[in-house]
């Protein structure tokens, strides 16, 4: 079996390369996962490019397999789709998903792997990582049956929370971003759209996504009295303010957090791998292909990664494709 790999490492912010990885042998609870496909999510990855993170935030901000430190150099990432090549009978020849940075084979402990249902196709089940963020956001925030619901902000996380809040009955879903073309997105989510001056007020829950202070500022104008938002945005190193004068007493209102990293108190009994099988399960809706809106080969991600943190490439989920000439497959 082939154990020459490549990975891609941020060496300094604003620069990639490619390096040779020599795999380790396989240990009897390992597998050995061949990439098919990973997946760039814009706002983190492209933060940890420019070097944002903040110092404070290092311990927190690292991926489970990731090597080097912040700000560089790092190895980073966490959205992988590949196919067993070695490991237990029940896993060999799988398609499986894994938080694991950009690299064409690696080797990981076969419960960090989970199989990918038979109705997803590989190169959407990399959005599963960022479904499982909208799983938990929406684990907190409890939407209920005919409520009104904004999600502000139209980046990966944004649009994911709206392609699933459209599945519950009743509920009105409007997705507010500043960019018109998001329209398009919307639609083949199968929610509605306004820009942030036109958007529906008197809103039950507000969803806020679009890591800006502006944005915050219009998810607390948009919610009724005793409304609450739902606060998903990351940072970085930004210093944000938010605008607790005017009404937000008066009105009773509420902001409340959410991240991935810890499973939602409300659902705390469900566990990590649930959640994402959950996430992977929910991946067999066509409409989430949407939320793809790139695709380009693992030898190209030093001149691309650039170009997706300038904004010179628009994404919400850029896609990687891996092809592998030495297992005769193109992915």
């Amino acid at each position: 079996m082939n154990r020459a790999a490549r990975a891609f490492w941020l060496d300094s912010p604003g620069r990639g390369e490619i390096r040779e990885v020599d795999l380790p042998e396989p240990g009897p609870d390992e597998v050995v996962v061949r990439a098919l496909y990973s997946g760039i999510s814009r706002g983190t990855e492209t933060l940890v490019f420019r070097g944002g993170v903040p110092e404070s935030q290092h311990t927190v901000m690292r991926a489970p397999f990731q090597e080097g430190d912040f700000p560089g150099p790092v190895k980073y990432g966490y959205l992988s789709v590949g196919v067993v090549e070695e490991g237990p009978e029940s896993l060999t020849g799988r398609t499986v998903f894994c938080l694991y940075p950009h690299q064409t084979r690696y080797v990981v402990p076969a419960a960090a792997v989970t199989p990918v249902p038979e109705s997803v196709p590989a190169g959407r089940a990399v959005l599963a990582g960022t479904v499982e963020t909208a799983v938990n956001a929406l684990w907190d925030a409890a939407p209920l049956l005919g409520d009104r619901i904004a999600v502000v902000g139209g980046g990966m996380v944004g649009c994911s929370v709206a392609a699933l809040l459209a599945r519950f009955p009743g509920v009105r879903v409007q997705l507010v971003d500043a960019d018109p073309a998001r329209a398009e997105t919307a639609e083949g989510l199968g929610v509605g759209f306004a820009l942030p001056a036109d958007a529906d007020g008197d809103c039950d829950l507000v969803v806020h996504a679009s890591a800006t202070e502006q944005g915050l500022a219009r998810a607390l104008e948009l919610l009724r009295p005793e409304g609450t938002v739902v606060e998903l945005s990351w940072y970085g190193d930004r210093r944000v303010g938010v605008p607790l004068g005017e009404a937000f007493h008066s009105r009773r209102l509420t902001i409340r957090g959410s991240q991935v990293g810890t499973v939602s108190p409300a659902r705390a009994h469900r566990g990590y791998g649930d959640r994402l099988a959950l996430a992977l399960d929910l991946l067999a809706d066509p409409a989430l292909d949407a939320l793809v809106t790139g695709e380009s080969p693992f030898e190209e991600l030093p001149a691309v990664m650039p170009r997706l943190a300038s904004g010179d490439i628009p994404a919400l989920c850029h896609r990687v494709r891996y092809d592998d000439p030495a297992a005769g497959t193109h992915a």
